[in-house]
């Protein structure tokens, strides 16, 4: 009880009240945005290890509500070779058919001496011909720098100087790059996102917060294994600092996201972006009926493509991963200021974005208000020592079913709380100044909250994360094969809001 009283639950009715004491009428610092959902880590019948044509994706995507979607079909050399002029013809063909959709040609970058990350492209000139130059020259699998090694992390910020110096000739008008599944294989080092951050923070600007794959821990309609394939021990490439608990999820989520004052935590206390996104990783996905043609076994190699899949009507047994579409199960809301691939871009690489797993939440907003003004998700505000700063939180919770068939529950909502302490070791894994600073308990489908610090006299970030409350504890736990059922342990979370004080 003692840990309940420290977090000072507020009950629904009491908080709605307190919310009328911020004042009628003063606009949310997020409600000027549209609020896009969407999905940058998806794959095609051009991946070595994927199935559906763009098409296939593509319908899955808008049948659960998806506004934005990257393609990042892996780095490969018969990828190289052949699939990346066919999948611009595809894409450009589906952006004809399918206006309503904001989509990508990106790739899975195999990334020297870690492992993947995603990439795309704002209005690049000749799209196709500069994401085969950068694979040919910078991808593991085609260069062959895939160890962990000095020299192997260098090509790898190479690549981003590469990127840089094509926007500074006007190539393209920008760049980003997110981590995908960073713990996975535990096989890129804090050393590594701090130095990608700091050489290129307008292109290296996160990681995903929770893999794909989380069908994989489900029970009944997958094999019930680990969510988001994460069953891997340390390795030769990996960095031997991670402890054995790094190498599962948390409620689905990273062990760097998910660990209170990890290593999420200490890059943001550094007081510097460093943005979370969740996605489907998309494959195979469950229960689906559209299965793969047999082939011969060098179809990929020849070809750079599987023949299409076909709709064989009873669901397929037991892929090779089980995914979801984009935005059936993973959603990244992105806030944008207009319905464009740039704005979306633009609201990704300023970390206005909160994410969420099985529809837990409809909609969530996160700001803080002070005298000199409102910030919010990824936004900074600067405020007078001894100033009072009030954090505001809306949410507005489920009321239509998930593609599992139940409507979620929203149990409880944290305002996470963390110090900025400035620059650290390029090796931190974590920082002790974090903590749950209050928590709520929603009772009603549309809730506001708020929590006032007042003297504020040295920086912090504040961010927001919330549950289904299924596993009984207030930090997430491990999910292990029998306790990793997706759909039983819901989570949502925010990006940061920074505080400054002057």
């Amino acid at each position: 009880m003692s840990d309940v009283a420290r977090r000072r639950f507020l009950q629904g009715a009491g908080a709605l009240g307190a919310a009328g004491a911020l004042g009628a009428g003063r606009a949310s610092a997020s409600s000027r945005y549209h609020w896009l959902s969407g999905d940058h880590h998806t794959h095609t019948q051009y991946s070595y290890d994927g199935m559906y044509t763009i098409e296939q994706q593509i319908r899955g995507a808008l049948r659960y509500g998806t506004d934005w979607l990257v393609i990042t079909d892996h780095g490969h050399a018969s990828h190289e070779a052949h699939s990346v002029e066919a999948t611009a013809a595809d894409i450009r063909r589906a952006q004809r058919k399918f206006p309503q959709l904001l989509l990508w040609q990106g790739m899975e970058w195999n990334v020297p001496g870690a492992e993947h990350a995603t990439l795309f492209f704002e209005d690049c000139h000749d799209e196709a011909g500069v994401l085969r130059d950068f694979e040919r020259q910078f991808d593991w699998r085609l260069n062959g720098q895939e160890a962990s090694s000095p020299a192997n992390e260098k090509k790898a910020l190479d690549a981003i100087r590469w990127l840089q110096t094509k926007i500074r000739n006007g190539t393209m008008k920008s760049a980003l790059v997110f981590v995908n599944h960073p713990l996975r294989n535990g096989r890129v080092a804090p050393h590594e996102l701090r130095n990608m951050r700091d050489l290129a923070p307008d292109i290296v600007v996160g990681m995903e917060g929770a893999p794909g794959a989380q069908g994989d821990g489900d029970p009944l309609r997958g094999p019930g294994g680990h969510r988001g394939g994460y069953a891997n021990s340390p390795g030769s490439n990996s960095y031997a600092a991670y402890p054995p608990e790094a190498y599962k999820t948390y409620g689905g989520f990273d062990w760097m996201t998910a660990k209170l004052g990890g290593v999420w935590d200490s890059l943001l206390a550094e007081g510097l972006g460093w943005w979370i996104t969740s996605n489907s990783d998309s494959h195979f996905n469950s229960r689906d009926t559209i299965v793969r043609v047999p082939e011969p076994g060098n179809q990929f190699d020849l070809h750079g493509k599987h023949l299409d899949p076909v709709d064989s009507g009873p669901p397929q047994v037991q892929p090779p991963y089980v995914d979801f579409f984009p935005c059936e199960s993973s959603r990244t809301a992105v806030g944008a200021t207009r319905r464009t691939r740039g704005a979306v871009m633009e609201g990704l690489r300023a970390g206005r974005a909160w994410v969420s797993h099985g529809g837990l939440v409809d909609d969530l907003r996160f700001s803080v208000h002070g005298s000199s003004g409102s910030a919010g998700l990824g936004e900074r505000l600067c405020v007078r020592r001894g100033s009072t700063v009030t954090a505001q939180v809306k949410a507005r919770l489920a009321t239509r079913p998930n593609s599992a068939g139940f409507v979620p529950r929203l149990r409880r909502l944290d305002v996470v709380k963390g110090l900025v302490t400035g620059p650290a070791s390029p090796e931190t894994l974590s920082t002790p100044h974090v903590n749950v600073e209050q928590s709520y308990e929603p009772r009603w489908h549309y809730a506001v909250f708020t929590h006032t610090f007042r003297n504020v006299r040295e920086p912090f970030y504040l961010r927001l994360r919330g549950t289904d409350g299924n596993r009984g504890a207030f930090e997430p736990q491990a999910d292990t094969p029998g306790a990793a059922n997706p759909w039983e342990d819901l989570w949502c979370y925010t990006n940061p809001i920074f505080v400054e004080v002057r």
